[in-house]
């Protein structure tokens, strides 16, 4: 059964926890096709950083697209801060939510409309931003600074440059929840370690999902939710997943972390 609460638009302050609950969550790519994430519940509260692992095909990625209702509930619902997702707008839910993703988009234009491209926020801001994505050195010594023309995809910046191009994105916004779809999984173990380390102290306040290419990503995790066959197969701290010998401890130990 669908969880329906009436045609909404959330107030402007909204998210101001970021607490997410899945409530007997299920979901599928096109009617016809069978259910890739099934009975899913899980209360996040706000503020939490929830690590998201499987094996391939466990449902990890289509959990997040879920979120952004890329794909929409079969059955069940997804609410945030205790409004259901699926009675909002695309564009009142959407604006509020930030994800770096393993394939970084950028478009042709230049760095600043690539940082914003709806021109929201102020030099200092922009500055600002990429400071703390590690990126202002490299601008100040690009000719045209913030102008500089951006090819499209982005195929005249490195992969890492993409990533953090993406993180500064993500800063800007200050959203309350972050998505990670395994958005180091093409990056150097630097870079990698420079982008873990900015989130832990700029979003230190938000609800984060990472989805974990590498699981050393997600060891300092509040929770993290293991998903086999489109279930939750386990979701607690890592520490006690560890201890319980499941799923995750076998992953953890083919990867050498237990």
């Amino acid at each position: 059964m669908l969880c329906y609460v009436g045609t909404m638009r959330p107030d402007k302050d909204w998210p101001s926890i970021g607490g997410i609950k899945f409530e007997d969550y299920s979901t599928r790519y096109r009617s016809e096709l069978d259910l890739v994430v099934k009975n899913i519940n899980a209360d996040i509260k706000g503020g939490e950083k929830i690590g998201i692992v499987g094996r391939t095909g466990a449902g990890k990625s289509s959990l997040t697209l879920a979120l952004f209702r890329i794909i929409e509930s079969a059955d069940g619902c997804i609410t945030i801060d205790g409004k259901n997702i699926s009675k909002m707008g695309l564009q009142d839910l959407r604006s509020k939510l930030s994800i770096i993703p393993q394939d970084p988009v950028l478009f042709s234009g230049t760095l600043r409309m690539n940082l914003d491209p709806f021109d929201s926020y102020s030099d200092d801001e922009l500055w600002d931003a990429l400071e703390h994505s590690h990126l202002k050195n490299f601008v100040l010594n690009l000719p045209l600074k913030l102008e500089h023309e951006v090819t499209e995809g982005g195929e005249n910046l490195s992969v890492g440059q993409r990533q953090l191009v993406c993180l500064a994105r993500a800063l800007l916004r200050k959203s309350k929840i972050l998505v990670l779809d395994e958005a180091t999984a093409a990056v150097d173990l630097e870079t990698d370690d420079l982008i873990q380390a900015t989130i832990r102290v700029q979003f230190a306040e938000c609800t984060t999902f990472t989805i974990a290419h590498r699981l050393n990503t997600i060891m300092d995790s509040t929770r993290v939710l293991v998903l086999d066959a489109g279930k939750v197969a386990e979701f607690d701290s890592p520490i006690n997943l560890l201890k319980s010998k499941g799923i995750f401890y076998s992953m953890a130990k083919d990867a050498g972390l237990a």
